[in-house]
């Protein structure tokens, strides 16, 4: 089986693409588990599968490293945008990709040379669900067709992401359990955020992640509509619009490609 790996702020995705690939009979989210191992596999936070659509110019199909599957990924879209941009050849930079989370809009952002320097993608509308207290903390319940839990403080490095990011995740308040997010606010254009995703663990970025700490900073009045979110792999450009629609801007990588046997 062939395959590419790409990253997005250092949050890695092994891409198989089944106009390619004979993927009828596989257990793909046992697939997942084993292209998406560190030690025994290529090693990823997640597979993404390109599929033909009815709807749009393509599907996405999002396992995690744990064989369970995602609605929706802002830093994977950006790597599935890059793909099938480059692989396909196309000349219409807006790309209409369906997701779980619905039909998502990725736009190449290329330079003069017309190579994909970045991707922007329009992430829908943020959904307000609430507050609650777990843990000692407070988090703020956002949807971005994906669940987030975000909770703001004075210093990340008391946060033990690797304990409380699993009971907060798995926290029977969450019934598809949830990403989690704690977030400092830098200055009124700046957010700094490490991030525990669902069914992949810690992670360098989280592009719906990103968009969720950027909402909950402006309902809660600590930051304007658009701010850089400073991520452990890098900066993502978030941007809520008085559509009430946020945008998301960052990079994508191809890292290499290979055959898994």
């Amino acid at each position: 089986m062939r395959f590419s790996k790409y990253h997005g702020l250092g949050n890695d995705f092994v891409l198989i693409d089944s106009r390619k690939e004979k993927l009828d009979g596989i257990n793909l989210n046992e697939l997942a588990v084993n292209m998406c191992d560190r030690h025994l596999g290529i090693g990823a936070d997640g597979i993404l599968i390109i599929w033909p659509s009815k709807k749009a110019h393509y599907r996405m199909q999002i396992i995690n490293s744990d064989g369970s599957e995602a609605e929706m990924c802002g830093n994977g879209i950006r790597c599935f945008a890059k793909y099938v941009y480059e692989t396909d050849k196309l000349s219409e930079e807006v790309i209409s990709v369906e997701t779980q989370a619905g039909i998502i809009l990725p736009a190449v952002i290329l330079d003069l040379a017309k190579q994909v320097v970045g991707v922007e993608v329009d992430m829908s509308v943020p959904k307000d669900e609430g507050e609650i207290e777990l843990e000692g903390y407070k988090f703020k319940k956002i949807s971005m067709g994906n669940p987030h839990a975000i909770a703001f403080v004075d210093d990340l490095s008391k946060i033990d992401l690797y304990e409380i990011g699993p009971k907060i995740e798995n926290n029977s308040h969450f019934p598809n359990r949830t990403n989690v997010e704690f977030v400092k606010v830098l200055n009124d254009k700046e957010l700094e955020a490490i991030v525990w995703e669902r069914g992949a663990g810690e992670t360098l970025a989280c592009g719906t992640g990103a968009c969720a700490c950027l909402a909950a900073a402006n309902m809660a009045g600590k930051i304007g509509r658009r701010a850089i979110v400073n991520l452990p792999g890098g900066k993502l450009d978030i941007e809520w619009g008085e559509d009430n629609r946020i945008l998301m801007r960052g990079p994508a990588e191809k890292v290499f490609e290979g055959v898994y046997q």
